[in-house]
């Protein structure tokens, strides 16, 4: 097997999957339809934390009316800077941070045990140095059709990219 058929996978759109929510219930990702989605691996502990949840809250209040949705995955995969329990996270961030979009139950984003919809995100688009999440807030951007259209890195800010968000969400 080489390298490009072990990182494919058979889903062609994040609609496809169901994850669990800070709580542990489950949430079908389709209920996001027609929604342009910024999906980010978090962390309560990082030296990104203070500077990226900021500018999501921000970025999410100005474009949630739009159709934009943010999705918070958090992971305890670097440095374990997430150790809490998925409500603990939840409570951290929408309390310091304001955060009204959705606080998802941890996962893991590398490995065998990488949560599916973080195999599909990382099949869909890799990085020059393969598709692996190099540290938090890595930010992939989902069109309205469920794929995924683009790709930042932790030191791309969510403002930075506000143009991309504005150019999906004008897409029909």
């Amino acid at each position: 097997m080489g390298v490009c058929s072990s990182s494919s996978v058979p889903q062609k759109s994040i609609h496809e999957f169901t994850v669990k929510d800070s709580k542990g219930k489950d949430v079908d990702l389709s209920i996001y339809k027609g929604k342009v989605l910024l999906v980010v691996n978090v962390a309560s502990k990082c030296g990104f934390t203070s500077s990226n949840y900021p500018q999501l809250a921000e970025i999410y209040k100005k474009y949630k009316g739009e159709g934009f949705e943010i999705l918070a995955f958090p992971c305890n995969q670097f440095l374990k800077q997430e150790p809490g329990s998925s409500e603990k996270i939840e409570e951290f961030v929408c309390t310091r941070f304001e955060a009204e979009y959705p606080i998802f139950h941890k996962v893991r984003v590398n490995g065998p045990n990488a949560s599916p919809v973080y195999k599909f995100l990382k099949a869909s688009k890799g990085s020059i140095l393969g598709s692996s999440i190099k540290w938090n807030f890595t930010k992939f951007l989902v069109d309205k059709e469920g794929r995924v259209i683009g790709r930042y890195g932790t030191r791309t800010s969510p403002l930075s990219i506000e143009g991309d968000i504005q150019k999906a969400l004008a897409t029909q």
